[in-house]
């Protein structure tokens, strides 16, 4: 008997047999490669993939319109509303399956607010955005490797610029069936965001730190997925890889729910009226978040603009500009480090969209950006992108930015909300466009409380980053979220460091390893 809660309801069913298939949502939703190699396959299976054979990323095969269905239903709750929007991609899955891990992802471990027009995502167990599609994505892996009868174990291969890592370790600690290996950048991360990863505890979990930056590790991993032999190798050893990164369709999808949540939250508090037309700014360095928005907005949300903020690193902002995509350019360390991403991976879905879905012309740029380091779309595509502004901030105005609201508002925004703050700012300034916005505020300032006691001009020197932590909420008196409180005191469990050449070769010693335990 498995028994589970949906809103306010609670489901008892009995099992029989292996799974479940009862088909949910309208037409069974089909999943195709932005790169044209592979043929059609379900939502179960591309879930479990993660990336495509030929090296694209999957994008369903059409996108249902489902706003004007859901503006009747503006009270669901956030579970509820998650069901009536996953539904509609991963109907494969099964109904009372998928409102149980929906159920189990979020049930009272993660929750959306809005606050002073920014979209709050953080509140869930490591305090960045991440939670809301990495406390999903474990339970509909489970339902679709079970649905597909695989009986190796999945490793989850993960490249992260800071939160991503820490919210794939929380979510596949401990889960049978999976593996999860994490590279991260070591100088490239908050000392909170490393030491969240470093302490994770778990028998199936490996975190790996790289000598290179974030674009490194990400490139090292697809590499590895790129990498046929090596996969076939594993196969045979009993391990199938997948990933945890927002290239995997079931990581994606979940973000899209919380612009639904926030739109009809801004119309419950009377922000707004039911059908008008509101902004989105996201903070932006992998383009997974704000094009959760744009798969919104195709889905019927009322989304006028969709605001790209970048760092220093603008590779996003010189793209969105002139339609020249240049990575050849040096990777700069800033304040906002989960951001400092040349290679954005999620692009290539936009692109295959600008394209108008042409799979062939996808996949040329994407081989001239791999050999070239730059690729060029054509005058038609970048009319394409017209529903797209992009600019960037610098950290003097990051810092300006979070002094100056928290001193007029008492509101206390991280460095990569502050880049989308700052950047909105921007754009009305140029165009005079005052709607109604959500700015998506992506972690919890207390990920990075030396950058925010400089913006506010606290003196933190001779402090570490737990001392600092301690004096910010002295200060503000703001609550510490209790995923960070006693961090310093837990044990480092991982202390690997690789070159980013042995990536491949410290991945095979570890799952050699946990072959043999």
């Amino acid at each position: 008997m498995v028994k589970f809660s949906y809103g306010n309801s609670c489901f008892k069913m009995e099992i029989k047999g292996e799974y479940i298939n009862k088909k949910v949502g309208g037409a069974k939703m089909n999943f195709i490669s932005t790169r044209g190699e592979e043929g059609t396959i379900s939502s179960s299976e591309a879930i479990i993939k993660g990336i495509a054979n030929d090296g694209g990323l999957y994008v369903p095969n059409e996108f249902p319109e489902v706003y004007d269905r859901l503006k009747k239903k503006m009270g669901l709750s956030y579970i509820e509303l998650a069901y009536e929007v996953i539904k509609e991609f991963f109907g494969d899955i099964g109904e009372e399956n998928l409102k149980g891990a929906i159920d189990r992802a979020y049930n009272g471990k993660f929750s959306v607010r809005e606050e002073n027009d920014f979209l709050e995502l953080y509140h869930g167990p490591t305090s960045a955005f991440k939670d809301a599609a990495l406390l999903f994505l474990p339970q509909i892996m489970k339902k679709a490797k079970k649905l597909n009868n695989i009986k190796e174990e999945i490793v989850i291969l993960t490249a992260t610029s800071g939160d991503t890592g820490k919210a794939a370790l929380q979510g596949f600690s401990n889960v049978d069936g999976f593996k999860v290996v994490v590279y991260y950048p070591e100088n490239g991360v908050s000392a909170i965001q490393e030491k969240q990863m470093v302490t994770q505890e778990g028998n199936n979990v490996k975190v790996i730190g790289i000598r290179g930056n974030f674009d490194n590790a990400q490139s090292g991993v697809k590499k590895i997925f790129g990498d046929v032999e090596f996969r076939e190798e594993l196969k045979n050893r009993g391990f199938l890889l997948s990933s945890a990164n927002s290239i995997n369709i079931g990581r994606l999808v979940p973000q899209i729910v919380y612009y639904f949540y926030g739109y009809f939250d801004l119309v419950n508090k009377q922000k707004i009226k039911e059908g008008d037309e509101i902004n989105i700014v996201v903070p932006t360095g992998n383009f997974g978040n704000i094009l959760a928005a744009y798969y919104g907005k195709k889905m019927g949300l009322p989304i006028g603009k969709l605001i790209c903020s970048s760092n220093e690193n603008n590779v996003l902002t010189d793209f969105l500009n002139t339609g020249l995509y240049d990575r050849r350019r040096e990777l700069i360390l800033t304040e906002s480090p989960s951001m400092d991403i040349l290679v954005s991976s999620n692009l290539e879905r936009l692109i295959f969209e600008a394209n108008n879905r042409d799979a062939k012309k996808t996949k040329k740029l994407m081989d001239e950006l791999n050999e070239k380091g730059v690729y060029s779309i054509s005058s038609e595509s970048k009319a394409f992108l017209s529903d797209f502004y992009g600019n960037y901030a610098n950290t003097d105005e990051v810092y300006e930015a979070i002094k100056n609201v928290y001193n007029n508002k008492k509101y206390l925004m991280d460095t990569h909300t502050a880049v989308g703050y700052v950047v909105f700012n921007k754009y009305r300034k140029e165009t005079g466009d005052n709607r109604q916005a959500l700015i998506a505020s992506t972690a919890s300032p207390y990920k990075f409380p030396r950058s925010i006691c400089n913006a506010l001009e606290l003196d933190v020197s001779n402090k570490d980053d737990f001392e600092i932590l301690k004096l910010l909420n002295e200060y503000t008196n703001i609550e510490i979220p209790k995923n960070l409180v006693g961090l310093n005191n837990k044990k480092i469990l991982h202390n690997n460091v690789c070159d980013k050449e042995k990536m491949k070769d410290i991945l095979l010693e570890f799952l050699k390893e946990s072959k043999n335990d």
